[in-house]
């Protein structure tokens, strides 16, 4: 709950706004759980975000660094720039009824929120709009900037923004994620990545009456799949590299002319992402030669590791403590209990403690986009309580809760918290300059510079088909009530 007596008139005008637009805030992010849109593909939810921020008083730019769906909504004018931001994209294959705690497909094998990036969404956009009435109300000077990012699963749009300039002029940055506990923490939180396909280009033949003519580009991919299995005995720990095939050829008894593997290699440096990254291509040129097809490598994406500034991270806790834990239900602790027994996981429910800061973070193999941005200008990433405990993501039991009174509550709470805290950046300065020393001390020397190609353009197409095949029957599913924010 709330601690009321500690509240400044700031946090006091920004609670009330908060509360009286909850609504909004939950429709907010219910409506783009039922748009459910996939990477690069999210139309509907940035059309609905900027609209919004357009009504509160943004001046909005879309299509940013070559992105259609993302945005840099701006408020204000001088220093400090104070930038928030936050992805908004959903899964594949992952379509879950809310408030069912067992699997239930919305519609069976569309993509679907199993994460919580339509709350992040929305706890970003109640976040701008509450910080601006609030820099009107108590004449705060100041820019703020709101970047919408699309495509945080294939962890693809903010090394871009940095790279083409959108970061150049902000001093701090924050950006908000959906948990099971509200926290903010410093240091090394995630880990970077490098996100590449690897097309062997080969020759057709007749599968069963001329085998031989043909120079199969499915076995450079097998192989290459096979080079690296082995080599991950001499991978670090922190090491990872997956893949999915996205081209495995078109039937049986034609060899496959073409074929592609996309691959993640992430490390906890930019450098350790890159050179496992080397080391593929070594193992793809291997692959290449003993299949005799030849293999063409695109970056679509290159992440730095996400890191959080300490003096940053202390202002949002302190806010956290102020905006307090949401009291849960009898009706909410008993859907997540039967949630978490449906999904085989400790059975706990919610909870109803804030988690202290006590420390540096404990870096994790998982990746954020934002990861760039980090080493770029102090940032901090805190996560508010809109999800249940032991939920892993990526899995249909993450999105039960996400158009439920649960993600609702969390929301609330981490808006209040989020607001606080860019508030405070813009009435007091001098922390926002004590955030940039400390940051340096965090850099140790350490010069951020984009591992991103400066040719690489993003891939505007990806997910077009998957959402084009489903959009017609998940449309049926959206709302008809929108959020009004008054």
């Amino acid at each position: 709950m709330t601690l009321q007596g500690n509240l400044t008139p700031e946090q006091t005008f920004l609670f009330d706004y908060i509360d009286r637009n909850a609504r909004a805030i939950a429709l907010l992010g219910d409506n783009i759980f039922y748009f459910g849109e996939l990477g690069m593909q999210e139309f509907e939810t940035a059309k609905l975000m900027t609209a919004l921020l357009e009504q509160g008083g943004f001046k909005v730019e879309r299509g940013i660094a070559g992105f259609p769906t993302g945005f840099c909504a701006s408020y204000g004018a001088g220093r400090p720039v104070v930038a928030i931001h936050t992805e908004y994209d959903s899964c594949p294959d992952n379509s879950q009824t809310a408030g069912v705690p067992r699997q239930d497909w919305i519609v069976e094998g569309a993509p679907g929120h199993c994460e919580g990036h339509n709350v992040n969404a929305a706890v970003l956009v109640a976040t701008a709009l509450a910080a601006k009435h609030a820099m009107n109300e108590f004449g705060l000077k100041g820019t703020l900037k709101v970047f919408g990012a699309p495509a945080e699963e294939q962890l693809i749009s903010r090394p871009y923004f940095v790279r083409d300039g959108w970061f150049d002029d902000v001093d701090v940055a924050f950006h908000d994620h959906i948990g099971a506990e509200f926290s903010a923490s410093h240091g090394l939180l995630q880990s970077a990545l490098i996100s590449a396909t690897f097309t062997f280009h080969g020759e057709t033949a007749h599968a069963g009456m001329s085998p031989w003519n043909g120079r199969d580009a499915l076995d450079g991919v097998v192989l290459m799949d096979m080079g690296l299995a082995q080599y991950r005995e001499h991978m670090r720990p922190e090491m990872r590299a997956h893949r999915v095939i996205t081209n495995g050829g078109d039937q049986p008894n034609v060899i496959p002319r073409t074929a592609t593997v996309w691959w993640f290699f992430r490390d906890g440096t930019a450098e350790g992402a890159q050179k496992l990254f080397a080391q593929g291509q070594k193992i793809a040129a291997g692959a290449a030669m003993m299949s005799n097809t030849e293999v063409e490598v695109e970056v679509l994406s290159a992440v730095w590791p996400l890191r959080c500034n300490r003096t940053l991270a202390e202002l949002v806790q302190r806010n956290i403590e102020v905006a307090g834990m949401p009291a849960w239900t009898d009706a909410e602790q008993k859907l997540a209990r039967e949630l978490q027994a449906n999904a085989k996981v400790k059975v706990e429910g919610l909870k109803s403690e804030i988690k202290p800061m006590t420390g540096a973070a404990v870096p994790r193999q998982s990746s954020n986009d934002a990861g760039d941005v980090s080493w770029k200008v102090p940032m901090i990433k805190f996560y508010y309580p809109s999800n249940v405990p032991n939920i892993n993501f990526h899995h249909w039991a993450a999105g039960v809760v996400l158009a439920n009174s649960i993600a609702h509550k969390g929301a609330v709470a981490g808006t209040k918290a989020f607001a606080g805290a860019v508030v405070e950046c813009f009435k007091n300065p001098a922390l926002v300059e004590e955030a940039k020393r400390t940051f340096k001390e965090e850099l140790g020397g350490v010069e951020y510079k984009s591992i991103l190609p400066p040719e690489q353009k993003p891939p505007a197409e990806l997910n077009r088909a998957i959402m084009e095949k489903f959009r017609p029957e998940m449309a049926k599913h959206y709302l008809k009530e929108m959020p009004e924010f008054t």
